[in-house]
């Protein structure tokens, strides 16, 4: 019996798989969000690819007002392929209700797109991205902020600063204060909702929420 040879991929799925390999290469600029979405599927750019289930792209409006930046998919969003839907985001969503900033109006997003971990057991223990892992995925970042074109820029935690500024800022002593980008944004930052859960003392974590709560609100102004 001769054995039946792969039917040949059609023209219009070896352009698609081509245009998508340039991307995320760096070779073509995404024109679409939906062109990000698919392109981080398909990114090789660093090696974190090869233990996420998937990539996650940033979600909501195309023209929204304001972009939040966290740091990296967490274990559910990574099974889920939406930013901010584990337990970090929930307190995100509790802190933004607080804040009068609607999440439907908000376009969320993380400065890396795949989820960074170790295996312990039966569980996925986060890793911080490293350095040239947060440079390489700022060509994503660069990318959805051309296309949203947000007016305000809210990076949540140190890994989050990196990628919108290019460089380490303390967050204890820069929160609260906006800053022009070189794209014309403003843009804050505060901590991540994920600091606040790892805080063990009770009025430290209030402390925390409540800062998070009126930078939301400050980024919300601002944006408006």
């Amino acid at each position: 019996m001769v054995a039946a040879h792969p039917a040949r991929p059609s023209e219009r799925e070896l352009r698609s798989a081509s245009k998508q390999a340039r991307r995320s290469n760096g070779e073509d600029a995404p024109t679409s969000l939906e062109d990000i979405a698919a392109g981080i599927q398909v990114c090789r750019r660093c090696d974190l690819w090869r233990n996420a289930t998937q990539g996650v792209p940033g979600l909501g409006p195309p023209r929204a007002a304001l972009m939040i930046v966290g740091e990296q998919p967490g274990d559910q969003e990574d099974l889920q392929g939406v930013p901010f839907v584990g337990p970090a985001g929930q307190l995100l969503d509790r802190a933004m209700a607080e804040a009068g900033a609607p999440r439907d109006r908000v376009f969320v997003t993380n400065a890396v797109k795949h989820f960074k971990h170790e295996p312990r057991g039966k569980r996925r223990l986060h890793k911080t991205p490293d350095r040239g892992e947060v440079q390489a995925c700022r060509w994503w970042l660069g990318a959805e902020r051309r296309l949203v074109r947000p007016r305000v820029i809210l990076a949540l935690g140190a890994t989050a600063v990196q990628a919108v500024f290019g460089k380490a800022l303390p967050i204890g002593k820069t929160r609260g204060q906006r800053q022009a980008l070189d794209g014309g944004e403003l843009a804050l930052v505060s901590w991540h909702p994920s600091f606040m859960l790892r805080i063990p003392d009770r009025d430290a974590k209030d402390r925390a929420y409540a800062e998070l709560v009126a930078d939301l609100k400050q980024a919300w102004k601002l944006a408006g």
